[in-house]
């Protein structure tokens, strides 16, 4: 098998997989391991942790892939909640100290100068920031939904929530992160223009 890209779902890269097929554990691990790493990093703000929860939530899809059943759930939305148990496991073994809150920003676009790279890395640390101040429920549906952009019905499914209080969550920590960098719109470069 070859790489596939996007024209093979993600259901028949699992039964390929399950099937002996390990070409398709690559195609999908390219695809979804780096979302399963994103949620981690803006939930735990940690990138060494991020990267453990992403892999053991990728090693947890293969040890189920052969009791796979399609159609069932979205293998992405099943991974989702696994990186988010995962998450909340590691949360809870920290709680009683404060969350670590460092922030890795991503790589800098080569096109980017040395002043719009200390602005953006400036930005994603007050976000980060912005982020761990929220409530645990908050953080994981704004990530989801407005970082990863997920839809309302995935996330209630992943948060095993109803949606409404999927959209009370996002909504409430929309506002709780607009109160929270309000008076930093001059110092990270934002403008009302």
């Amino acid at each position: 098998m070859t790489s596939t890209g996007a024209a093979v779902s993600d259901d028949a890269l699992l039964i390929l997989f399950a099937n002996g097929e390990q070409a398709a554990a690559r195609d999908l691990t390219q695809r979804l391991a780096p979302r399963a790493f994103g949620v981690a990093l803006r939930v735990l703000g940690d990138r060494a942790e991020a990267e453990d929860v992403a892999q053991e939530a990728m090693v947890r899809l293969w040890r189920m892939a052969p009791d796979w059943q399609p159609g069932t759930a979205k293998v992405s939305t099943w991974l989702y909640r696994v990186t988010l148990n995962l998450c909340l496991d590691i949360k809870r073994r920290r709680r009683g100290g404060m969350a670590r809150l460092d922030d890795v920003p991503d790589p800098p676009d080569p096109k980017e100068s040395a002043a719009e790279h200390l602005q953006h890395v400036a930005r994603a640390d007050a976000l980060q920031s912005a982020l761990g101040a929220l409530p645990d429920r908050q953080r994981e549906a704004v990530v989801l939904r407005h970082l990863e952009g997920l839809s309302n019905p995935e996330i209630a499914e992943i948060m095993d929530i109803s949606t409404e209080a999927v959209e009370s969550l996002t909504a409430r920590g929309k506002r709780a992160l607009s109160r929270a960098l309000a008076g930093r719109r001059d110092e990270l470069g934002y403008s009302d223009d």
